[in-house]
């Protein structure tokens, strides 16, 4: 009988140790890949704003930030209306219990359009980093205890950007790496009055805050076209680990160990446009690097392993010709443009979010498109869109998540729900899947769905 036990007791630990590996955490934005997707196969399908819920927490003021998921931790960057402040936060995952909240910075937002509190943060699983549009970046331990802080408006020069700033960390390779894209000279009165306003990379010692090293990235962009609010991307592949930066009307890679630029692609601009901030961050996979130009314009596949000044003939393909100047392949699809999401990639496939047009398109590294499918939305996108368990997900302004089955040859609408109350708008947090659940950030709430089915 002793036996007996012992052996259900190891197959239990088996079965819970094999549960435990294809959970996945999320430590940044864009997912524990960079690319908006996650490994696990199992992911909630429906679920309603009551039904399916492992729990709700009252959020203590709006953010464009998406949360970081650690094990039993879940990280969010907020204001707080009360004190018109930016806070760093924790939660327990399993209740929704706050663990600790602490201040980042001492303003909450400069318009009513947007907020300090955008950047999402970054966890390795010991310490967490949060960054607020006012230049503060903090580094905490799990207990919310301070291990580190600076500010980079006050270390490299007051930022040169119309809109209010949003780049998130990126955690790589024992490295944190930032990005100022901005303009090169005063607007509306932010920017440096005593030197250049440059743009720059930056990468951090993480447990220290000692800058490692610091790269002046130029461009030929124009005045608002320099303005950058997209994360660096780290890659791997093509013989070699490289940083991606898009914007300034290009497209680059960088080494990681020194920040020197190892190829760059440009123009989608030829003209040089004034007003075409950039928003999507580049995308990887299948050995080609998604740039996204923004208004509408087309999307660049650009082949990966290059060197220097890279010609037109290094595009894979783009989505539309809009000039005769660019002698690229063409698909012929205006659809597939994206002026504010990020696209996905997932099982080989990419997957491009028209927040205006609420077209969700399928297509692989050579521009085939399998489908192309109208979301029915009554407002626009502009979080990304996020994949687990065969499913993509999408969040609309209103916070009306809608759930498509990934690949195949058509497209499915699987479910759709509403997680915001009828007053809430420009709701720009991504839904994050991990350890089979979906987080949720609206302006309001965050919620955690275990899912009806």
């Amino acid at each position: 009988m002793r036996a007996y036990k012992q052996t259900l007791t190891l197959a239990a630990v088996a079965v819970l140790a094999g549960n435990i590996s294809r959970a996945e955490n999320w430590p940044q934005w864009r997912g524990p890949s960079f690319n908006g997707s996650t490994t696990e196969k199992k992911s909630p399908t429906r679920w309603t704003r009551t039904e399916g819920l492992a729990w709700t927490t009252p959020m203590p003021g709006t953010s464009g930030a998406t949360p970081a998921v650690w094990n039993d931790h879940v990280f969010v960057t907020s204001t707080d209306e009360a004190t018109k402040t930016c806070v760093a936060m924790a939660l327990d995952r399993k209740t929704g219990r706050e663990l600790w909240r602490v201040k980042g910075a001492d303003a909450a937002s400069k318009d009513d359009k947007s907020t300090f509190a955008n950047p999402s943060p970054v966890t390795d699983g010991r310490h967490v980093w949060y960054f607020f549009g006012t230049g503060d970046l903090l580094c905490l331990d799990f207990k919310g205890k301070e291990v580190w802080k600076r500010n980079i408006q006050k270390d490299y020069g007051q930022f040169a950007f119309l809109w209010t700033f949003s780049t998130s960390p990126v955690l790589y390779d024992g490295r944190l790496y930032m990005q100022v894209l901005q303009r090169d000279k005063v607007v509306s009165g932010r920017g440096r009055k005593d030197g250049p306003n440059e743009s720059y990379l930056l990468a951090f010692e993480p447990a220290t805050g000692k800058e490692l090293w610091r790269v002046t990235r130029l461009a030929d962009a124009k005045e608002e076209s320099l303005e950058t609010f997209n994360t660096p991307t780290p890659h791997k592949g093509e013989g070699r680990n490289e940083l991606l930066v898009a914007g300034g009307d290009c497209i680059s890679g960088h080494d990681l160990k020194t920040g020197k630029e190892l190829w760059r692609w440009g123009t989608w601009n030829p003209t040089r446009i004034g007003h075409w901030r950039l928003v999507p961050s580049p995308v990887a996979g299948d050995g080609i690097v998604l740039a996204c130009a923004p208004k509408d314009a087309p999307i660049y596949a650009v082949k990966l392993g290059g060197t220097g000044e890279l010609p037109n003939s290094s595009l894979a393909w783009q989505s539309y010709v809009q000039n005769s100047d660019n002698a690229a392949p063409s698909l012929n699809n205006r659809d597939i443009s994206s002026d504010v999401p990020t696209p996905l990639f997932y099982e080989g496939r990419f997957y491009v979010l028209n927040g205006r047009k609420k077209l969700l398109i399928s297509f692989d590294k050579t521009g085939k498109v399998f489908w192309s499918g109208q979301l029915p939305s009554k407002s626009d996108f502009e979080t990304s869109p996020t994949a687990s368990g065969g499913k993509i997900y999408a969040i609309n302004h209103r916070g009306d998540v809608f759930v498509v089955q990934a690949g195949g040859d058509q497209f499915k609408l699987l479910h759709t729900v509403s997680m915001a109350d009828p007053d809430e708008n420009l709701i720009r947090p991504c839904v994050v899947p991990s350890h089979g659940q979906l987080f949720i950030r609206t302006g309001k709430n965050l919620y955690c769905v275990n899912g009806t089915e």
